[in-house]
């Protein structure tokens, strides 16, 4: 009950700071309790900072970052930010701490940089923080909002806040949160992390009335606001910090994005609408007023983007049902609540996919921070941000395509460092399967989006060199010596070769040859074979030579023809059909390759295993030589007719001819005598034969196009199933006119220098 008359209570009192005198000092110190990324918060704050005018601010955050703080008044940063804080050689110990311009933290910030007195961060350092993380889940601790919005009745704690913070004007809030707040702390069990933590924020306050401030505000979570109104003995705080485990912790500011508030790591901060939030802050302190209007108004320029019509009076009509939404349910203004459902019924007429879009492009946003080009960097990712300047590609929170022509100079530097960074773990660009469907072509699609965690990532990878190119090759030879199977070392060829590094790609070739020299399983040296053909067929369209790769190439093929007479016997189902695919893929490879020697190596191992391999493969090289030319389909209609004979078993039968026939039935279509023997072997099943190979069938004929089936349909409903071609003869129904024939006939006849024969 207390709490609750407490939160009824924080909308109707009036700034008195909650001020701590020190006994040694005449000092006053204000402590004020925010909500991290709240813009009510933030709001009251500057007036409150303003109101009291202190000598210096402290502000939760790692101490670690004070030198950094100047920075913030650069006029190139432009939030959201963050503040980086990582281990050197372990960047995965690492933590981020985000502003964005509605954050209160920020607004302390920018009010002392604006004012000129000292700022402090006050929190426990990084270096003990990172040091605690053990990867194990802290403890839930109480949710102070949605504690007092309970409270206060509401079943949401945004509505609560944004009711009684965003919604009232002035620092009239603080001194009753931390109230409330006592109450609440009164009844949780206190947490060891936030003790430790807060006697470091209580050590920082000791330090600094020492250093002779008079008036000193303190800006922090609002739940640890009774831990710092109310010192103990210095001595008790020092034992709670002895012996705290340490490492060494560097930061660094970068760039933060809106979609990303809702992951966090420090002090866990996440929000659900950032986009929303920084509307409610810009117009508070522009004081434009008209929060709804304007926000209804900037979704209608998001559906008119879209190509949906949104007129002015759409606008009207949504800004009045949202606010009688917000007089019948007793707010003193309409929240995001009411203008999204407002939004959905007028401006959206009831589409849920509209809705969405608002969603995305305005309640949460996609925006991107800036940071100074004097902010500190490792030396990897100043390259990256040179490089993309000069290449004209720019860091984006939106995805964005881009379509590469590889034979310019800059869209082919811009692929060769788009995978210069894949191949050291950095995705920012991710290829597009659908637009491209193979790197043989003068053609590439990326789709770029920058993502916070990428500077991390570069941070991590900057143990591999300073420069993006250096770093890549040095990645791609240590991944070339833990690789484990040979087929990851040819596609490790590959990525070499697409991104240009010359000095790597000797030195995995050299690998793949000497792996490749003791690799005794066929199977291997068969999966590994592709990539490597394609990186020798198309490393001249990128400027690269592929002699080399050649010749590695033409080894494999020699080893796998050589072992895969004894690759294709004794396999059960699985491994029949693995077998036939990895075939598939060695047969393509070679006709890639375009080596005579090979090609002729290759058709001869399968013109001499193909009578004794399993019926699924058995079919599928006599299709290969088929159309290799190797076999007449003279020849092939004698080996169909013998393998889909009656006295061969009705699985076997259907193994070969989904061998025979996977990938096309254009063979079907064209070879009527093919067509008629499949149909015979068909015809002569018993029932349960054919439901025993039907599956079979299903599958293979499900692979063809629906213009061939509709083909081979359109022929099958013509045959007798006797396995003979079928016969087009003139039946009774036909509408022949005989009269009209004769001058037709005589015509065909005097071509072809024929006599007329008179019909019997």
């Amino acid at each position: 009950m207390a709490v609750g008359a407490m939160a009824n209570d924080i909308a109707h009192r009036q700034h008195e700071p909650r001020s701590v005198r020190h006994k040694d000092r005449p000092a006053i110190t204000s402590v004020y309790g925010v909500r991290h990324h709240g813009p009510g918060s933030a709001r009251s704050l500057r007036e409150a900072l303003v109101e009291f005018g202190p000598d210096v601010v402290l502000i939760e955050g790692p101490p670690e970052a004070d030198g950094l703080v100047r920075l913030a008044g650069d006029p190139e940063m432009h939030p959201p930010v963050a503040l980086l804080g990582y281990v050197p050689g372990e960047p995965k110990l690492a933590a981020f701490w985000p502003f964005a311009v509605f954050s209160p933290e920020w607004q302390a910030i920018r009010h002392t940089l604006g004012a000129g007195i000292p700022v402090r961060f006050c929190d426990l350092p990084a270096a003990h923080q990172l040091a605690m993380a053990d990867g194990r889940t802290a403890r839930p601790r109480t949710d102070p909002v949605s504690e007092l919005a309970t409270a206060a009745g509401y079943d949401d704690p945004e509505r609560w806040w944004e009711d009684v913070v965003e919604h009232v004007p002035g620092p009239a809030v603080f001194d009753a949160l931390a109230e409330a707040l006592v109450i609440l702390r009164a009844q949780e069990e206190p947490d060891p992390r936030d003790a430790v933590r807060e006697a470091h924020m209580r050590k920082v306050l000791r330090r600094t009335v020492k250093d002779g401030y008079q008036r000193i505000a303190v800006v922090c979570g609002a739940w640890h606001v009774p831990a710092l109104q109310d010192l103990p003995s210095a001595a008790a705080d020092d034992r709670l910090l002895r012996g705290l485990p340490k490492v060494k912790a560097t930061f660094t500011w970068i760039p933060w994005t809106y979609g990303r508030l809702a992951y966090t790591s420090g002090y866990g901060a996440g929000i659900q609408s950032p986009g929303w939030y920084d509307h409610l802050f810009s117009v508070s302190i522009s004081g434009g007023g008209q929060p709804v209007e304007r926000w209804l108004a900037k979704a209608a320029a998001v559906l008119r983007d879209e190509g949906v019509p949104a007129s002015s009076a759409h606008v009207i009509e949504s800004v009045r049902l949202a606010e009688a939404l917000a007089a019948l349910r007793g707010r003193p203004l309409a929240g995001l609540e009411e203008v999204t459902e407002a939004a959905r019924a007028v401006l959206c007429e009831g589409s849920d996919l509209l809705v969405g879009l608002i969603q995305r492009r305005l309640v949460v946003g996609e925006r991107l921070g800036t940071v100074p080009a004097v902010t500190p960097m490792v030396p990897l990712q100043q390259d990256l941000h040179n490089q993309q300047r000069s290449l004209r590609l720019r860091p984006e929170a939106q995805p964005r395509d881009y379509d590469l022509d590889l034979r310019k100079p800059n869209d082919l530097a811009r692929s060769r460092l788009l995978h210069r960074l894949t191949l050291l773990g950095v995705r920012w660009g991710v290829p597009q399967e659908s637009r491209t469907r193979n790197i043989g072509t003068f053609r590439e699609s990326w789709q770029l989006t920058w993502r916070p965690e990428l500077d991390l990532a570069l941070i991590e990878a900057s143990m591999w060199g300073s420069t993006v190119a250096a770093a890549a090759a040095q990645r791609a030879g240590s991944l070339a010596a833990e690789a484990a199977a040979l087929e990851d070392l040819t596609g490790l060829v590959e990525r070499c070769l697409l991104a240009n590094l010359s000095d790597a790609l000797a030195e995995v070739l050299a690998t793949v040859r000497d792996r490749a020299a003791l690799e005794g399983d066929v199977t291997h040296l068969m999966a590994a074979l592709p990539a490597l053909v394609r990186a020798a067929r198309y490393g001249d369209v990128r400027g690269t030579d592929p002699g080399r790769l050649g010749e590695v190439a033409v080894e494999l093929i020699t080893r796998i023809c050589a072992g895969l007479p004894a690759a294709v016997t004794s396999l059960d189902e699985t491994a029949e059909r693995a077998a036939r695919d990895r075939i598939d893929a060695v047969h393509s490879a070679i006709g890639l390759l375009a080596d005579t020697g090979s090609r002729t190596r290759w058709l001869d191992t399968l013109a001499r295993v193909v009578l004794r391999c399993p019926p699924l493969i058995s079919g599928r090289l006599t299709r290969l030589l088929l159309d290799a030319g190797r076999l007449t389909a003279d020849d092939v209609a004698i080996r169909m007719s013998r393998e889909l004979s009656p006295a061969a078993a009705a699985a076997a039968a259907a193994g070969w001819a989904e061998g025979f026939l996977a990938g096309s039935g254009l063979l079907l279509v064209h070879d009527e005598k093919l067509l008629g023997l499949a149909d015979g072997w068909l015809a002569g099943l018993s029932a349960d034969a054919f439901a025993a190979v039907l599956p079979a069938l299903r599958r293979t004929f499900g692979e063809f196009a629906p213009p061939e089936r509709r083909a081979i349909g359109d022929k099958a409903a013509r045959l007798d199933g006797s396995g003979r071609p079928p016969v087009l003869a003139a039946s009774a129904d036909d509408d022949l006119d005989a009269d009209r024939a004769v001058p037709a006939v005589r015509v065909v006849a005097a071509i072809l220098r024929a006599s007329l024969v008179p019909a019997p």
